[in-house]
């Protein structure tokens, strides 16, 4: 055996044999050796760099466009992986440096606006500055989808404004991608397209793409092939590949598709009309009638109509009253006569009506003008105004003002002239307090449009300018301490799992009064004059397991014997973090019932005995009030990332 001495001499082995050794070291190596020994997954970004900085060997191994850094990139961030074609060549540290630095923008974005927001509903002029970053637009998507990755408990408060700025962003990008639509030529526009748009854009963070819905359509449409073979092996439809232009000629033939469609669609594969649940609107977006199988006439039109014509049958869609259908030519195309066509019910499993038994289905007669075919354009028209009202039916909580300000959007993305709602519009932002100028740049639009509503116009005016000057001088939060003599009778605090005695439902307290402040017809119109206590006990604001938020008497609560999380909208808001059986208020809630956390520990320990005294004195000196807020733990576990050098 032969091992180099000092200096690298040879000595005599054991054989007595001189022999001269080399002394070998790592950089020796062949660079394509040393690129897959600095690829080990146990290697970080930090120790690349290192590495590279020890000497000009490794150094010029480690270069940006080479393995090892592309190997870093890829391992760091999986999901912006689509975005490269393969074995793409660029510079690898660039884009390193590049997502590392936007990753730590968008956290700091993220963070601030917890402070700033805590008391407004949170809009697109807040996220401005997200855009004015600069930085590519998947590298600020993919580090707030790592955000809402991250452990699901914990770091609440950055995952409810990571949430609604990703919401935010791609709604901007689907908005642009339909006025692109619009743009194109009528004969061009899809219908199915353009229900994807209106899909994508009220369920900016579903999954849904063009692609994804054709590819499920191909299916059907092979369904309906293989039926139509059956039948008629010879048809023509067969032979007709995806993305083929093909038009059937012949009446038998296009009935003997209408035939194999109905029998697929409703027999095989049981859509339906959803007669139970009408104004629910998932039955409008395309995705969920798919996944669901039922949808509400004009989703099961779109639906019908997309896939006769994949299969050669050219059917148009009619915007008739209440009831939206499809219409079949009979005879001769470009016909104007009502009496020529066939009207296709596709909420009704497809049946065949004449024109007459078409105004019997809505129980009136209409004019000639309500069988015509419309243009894409007017599909979406329909389709956005069915979410718009029920929008408006909606219960008036988070979840159908969303609904309500995504269709206006749509709406008057296509319609930008349409009075009436602009002016629901800026009523709208009006009354959730919102968007001040944008209310008065809606006004001034239907002022120029609609001189005649200068009364409304006026009134609006008048009061959001009211609002943007008390923008300017905000009021301090009040601030309520448990030791306060006025407050000796409130029982329950901040962040404790509840039950509502009489109503059985869940809830989490982010709030209190000492006594109930709600109007005199509130109270009245709760019966609150019929509880033990009437009015004078305290009252708390509470995030209910159903996504609503109520105002419940300290007489109808009771602690949780079993407390689970709350799956509300908006338990980020206050909360930063659930542990185990109550949520941590974040540094904002904090600031505003500085005295409810340590009371909270205090109840927990008492409640439900999961705390030894040992642990009990650690998790309280974790969670007290100074060191508990959600927007202070986010922060600190930015300032904790590993730094990128450069």
């Amino acid at each position: 055996m032969a091992t180099s001495g000092a200096g690298g001499e040879g000595y005599s082995g054991l054989n007595g044999i001189v022999s001269e050794t080399e002394h070998k070291i790592m950089t020796d190596l062949p660079a394509e050796l040393l690129e897959y020994i600095l690829c080990f997954p146990v290697l970080k970004h930090v120790d690349i760099c290192n590495v590279s900085c020890s000497c000009k060997r490794l150094h010029d191994v480690c270069h940006g466009r080479g393995k090892v850094w592309g190997h870093q990139y890829k391992l760091r961030w999986p999901r912006l992986q689509k975005h490269y074609r393969q074995n793409e060549c660029c510079d690898w540290l660039k884009e390193y440096r590049t997502r590392h630095t936007v990753g730590l923008q968008i956290r700091r974005t993220v963070v601030s606006i917890s402070k700033r927001f805590f008391t407004e509903v949170v809009l697109g002029d807040s996220f401005a500055e997200i855009e004015s970053l600069g930085a590519p637009e998947h590298f600020c998507e993919d580090e707030l989808l790592s955000i809402l990755n991250s452990d699901r408990r914990k770091s609440l408060t950055l995952k409810y404004y990571a949430k609604k700025i990703l919401y935010f962003l791609r709604q901007q990008n689907i908005l642009r991608s339909l006025k692109m639509f619009l743009e194109q030529p009528a004969e061009q526009q899809s219908a199915l397209e353009g229900a994807v748009l209106v899909d994508q854009y009220c369920n900016p963070l579903a999954d849904v793409s063009l692609d994804g819905i054709s590819s499920q359509l191909e299916e059907i449409t092979d369904k309906v092939k293989k039926m139509l073979r059956m039948k008629n092996s010879s048809h023509p439809s067969l032979r007709v590949t995806q993305g083929d232009c093909f038009a059937v000629e012949d009446f038998e033939l296009e009935r003997q598709v209408v035939v194999a469609l109905n029998a697929v669609l409703y027999e095989q594969l049981q859509y339906k009309g959803n007669e139970c649940d009408y104004y629910n609107p998932l039955n409008s977006y395309i995705h969920q009638v798919l996944l669901r199988r039922t949808g509400i006439p004009i989703s099961l039109s779109v639906l019908y109509m997309t896939l006769a014509r994949k299969l050669g049958v050219q059917l148009e869609p009619v915007n008739f009253p209440n009831h939206f259908l499809l219409r079949w030519c009979q005879h001769q195309r470009g016909s104007g006569d009502i009496y020529d066509f066939v009207y296709i019910d596709a909420f009704g499993k497809g049946k065949q009506l004449t024109a007459k038994e078409c105004e019997y289905l809505i129980g009136h007669q209409v004019t000639a003008d309500y069988y015509s075919a419309i243009s894409t354009t007017e599909v979406l028209l329909r389709m956005v105004g069915n979410l718009l009202n029920i929008g408006k039916r909606g219960e008036g909580n988070e979840k159908s003002y969303q609904l309500l300000r995504d269709s206006l959007d749509l709406y008057l993305t296509i319609n930008p002239d349409n009075v009436q709602y602009l002016l629901l519009q800026a009523r709208l932002y009006f009354h959730l307090g919102i968007w001040p100028e944008k209310v008065l740049d809606i006004l001034q639009h239907i002022q120029a449009l609609d001189p005649s509503q200068h009364g409304a116009v006026g009134y609006l005016v008048q009061h959001t300018l009211e609002h943007i000057q008390h923008k300017k001088h905000p009021v301090e939060p009040e601030v309520k301490r448990r030791s306060a003599s006025e407050h000796v009778e409130v029982q329950y605090s901040v962040g404790l799992i509840m039950k509502h005695k009489r109503s059985g439902y869940n809830c989490v307290i982010y709030g209190w009064d000492p006594k109930c402040t709600m109007s005199q017809e509130w109270i009245t119109t709760m019966r609150v004059h019929q509880l033990s206590s009437g009015a004078n006990q305290p009252f708390y604001n509470v995030l209910v397991q159903d996504g609503t938020c109520r105002y419940a008497a300290q007489e109808n609560l009771e602690p949780h014997s079993a407390p689970l999380e709350i799956a509300h909208p908006e338990v980020g808001r206050y909360f930063s973090e659930f542990h185990d059986s109550h949520y941590v208020a974040n540094e904002e809630l904090q600031t505003r019932y500085p005295e409810d956390m340590a009371e909270t520990l205090g109840t927990v320990r008492d409640l439900y005995h999961r705390l030894t005294p040992s642990s009990g004195q650690a998790s309280e000196q974790q969670e007290s009030p100074k060191g508990t807020g959600g927007s202070s733990q986010d922060q600190k576990s930015q300032e904790n990332q590993e730094a990128m050098p450069m």
